[in-house]
């Protein structure tokens, strides 16, 4: 039996669908789900010339100096550096006194005096230019973390959250041990228990030998 708009069975089809549609709708709860959106921008760059001798050997240094885990968080810090330095580089292509440079400008230096990057009195986007590597490694946490004597060693600064973790001027003072840590006032470690019931049972021991003998 062919339908109005000439396909065989149609009708009928359009009917079984329609039906499984609204039974889908009327006892099926479909939920909804918020997916947020990936971000796949780059996040480091990769040498161009991968076995050049002399910056081989200067990643090599700093990779130790610093206890970075891989090349690939030197690169990535590299990176960020170069886009902040292009940013400052278009910026100063314009006037003085165009709105968009003083506008980003500010904000610029801003973010830079906020992280530590640049003294207060370094104004000027020509000190973002003269930024190097190291001003942004000796922000991570993990060599704030070392610096302040919290760790035995630059690898030992390793056992935080995030050791790549810029760390704003404002909040440096806030690194500290955690609340349930045994260095930081927290449950003592298995040893040091064993070692306190220890000195605590030849106390009580050392107590009833004193009685005995009186």
């Amino acid at each position: 039996m062919l339908s109005g708009n000439g396909r065989r069975g149609s009708k009928k089809r359009d009917i079984y669908r329609d039906g499984f549609s609204d039974l889908v709708g009327r006892f099926v709860a479909v939920p909804t789900v918020c997916v947020a959106r990936s971000n796949h921008g780059k996040t480091f760059k990769k040498p161009r010339r991968p076995y050049e001798k002399e910056r081989l050997d200067a990643e090599l240094k700093l990779v130790g100096e610093y206890g970075l885990r891989c090349k690939r968080e030197l690169w990535r810090v590299q990176y960020a550096l170069s886009r902040i330095r292009n940013a400052a580089r278009d910026l100063l292509t314009l006037d003085e006194k165009n709105p968009r440079r003083i506008f980003e400008g500010e904000a610029l230096l801003r973010r830079m005096n906020r992280y530590g990057l640049l003294e207060e009195g370094q104004n000027k986007l020509d000190y973002v230019l003269a930024l190097t590597v190291e001003n942004f490694l000796e922000r991570r946490l993990q060599t704030l973390v070392f610096k302040s004597g919290m760790a035995k060693s630059i690898h030992h600064a390793r056992v935080v959250n995030i050791p790549s973790f810029m760390v704003r001027v404002d909040s440096a003072k806030h690194i500290d041990f955690s609340l349930t840590s045994p260095f930081g006032g927290g449950r003592p470690g298995r040893v040091k228990r064993k070692n306190q019931k220890a000195a605590a049972k030849k106390a009580t021991g050392a107590d009833g030998d004193e009685d005995d003998e009186e």
